[in-house]
């Protein structure tokens, strides 16, 4: 491999110039060119827009899949571009344990027939619950967060270009004061204070081209957040939409639920004592609703200072 020694030296130089321009502005001992307040105003816009996206990207996450493991597993997979293993929400876990639950326990009897029923919708429930996540992602967080990975990175990037070139901008004006300084004493290195001046100059006015042309590339990315703002507004009208129709189905499903159980045969009154079904006790159905019981609790005294009344 060929090594350019030249090149080398000149970005070594300048790097070496950025850092000792950056460390005189912080000591307040030299100057920093200074972007004007439009751009300022653009670039706030563009930071707050990264901040509170990424924000918002992680929180509707966290409301979609709220087990932190399976957002780590989803984020591998999808950064190594391999498809995440299918997954049951746990809604669906919940109903495939009712309908086993029911037929272990008896299909014919009134518990675990309605285990079974119940067990069916839910994991209706859960099928309709991965459909939303999927969607959602798909219309809200995928654009979201495609935005941050691409033109929020862009712009970063060229902004954090343009401080370099500031940088260099600066070094070059602090050279020049100072080779004006300079005129009128004699040369230092073989070189007269005129013809220093002229170099600082002539590297000044690239500086300067340099500078110009990046903050006008840096401007336009900035002021191109205002249609990522439009598209995220599109985003966010779906995404909306979409949790609409999620909990419409999920009422429909739970009422077509409470129907089916309706019509299934319903539990009668039951009389406890001491957590035992004592039904015999209880003669008198009809003074009961069928929604109420009557619990008789025989408590044990062995106080002897304590007399029955």
């Amino acid at each position: 491999m060929e090594f350019n020694v030249k090149k080398i030296v000149k970005d070594a130089g300048a790097a070496l110039s950025r850092v000792v321009q950056m460390t005189e502005e912080k000591l307040g001992t030299s100057e920093k060119t200074e972007l004007d307040a439009h751009f300022e105003n653009l670039w706030d816009r563009a930071e707050n827009t990264k901040n509170f996206t990424d924000r918002i990207v992680r929180n509707t996450e966290a409301v979609l899949v709220p087990n932190p493991g399976f957002r780590i597993e989803d984020f591998v997979y999808e950064k190594i571009e391999k498809q995440r293993p299918a997954r049951l929400s746990n809604l669906e876990y919940l109903g495939v344990d009712m309908v086993e639950a029911g037929n272990a326990l008896g299909p014919g009897t009134a518990y675990g027939s309605a285990l079974i029923k119940v067990g069916q919708w839910e994991q209706k429930l859960g099928q309709n619950e991965r459909d939303f996540i999927g969607s959602a992602g798909m219309c809200f967080t995928q654009p979201l967060r495609r935005f941050l990975e691409t033109e929020m990175k862009t712009i970063i990037k060229e902004k954090n270009v343009l401080e370099t070139k500031r940088l260099d901008l600066d070094a070059c004006k602090n050279r020049v004061r100072k080779a004006r300084s300079m005129l009128g004493q004699t040369a230092k290195d073989g070189v007269s204070p005129e013809v220093a001046l002229e170099q600082a100059e002539r590297d000044l006015r690239v500086a300067q081209s340099e500078f110009d042309r990046q903050a006008e590339i840096t401007k336009l990315l900035l002021e191109g957040v205002s249609s990522s703002h439009a598209a995220h507004l599109r985003y966010l009208h779906e995404f909306v939409e979409t949790q609409a129709k999620f909990y419409s189905q999920c009422t429909t499903i739970m009422t077509d639920l409470q129907r089916e159980l309706a019509s299934l045969p319903k539990p009668g009154p039951v009389l406890r004592l001491n957590s035992e079904d004592l039904e015999s006790l209880n003669p008198n159905r009809s003074k009961y609703s069928d929604d109420s019981f009557t619990a008789i609790n025989l408590t044990y005294v062995s106080d002897p200072d304590i007399t029955a009344v």
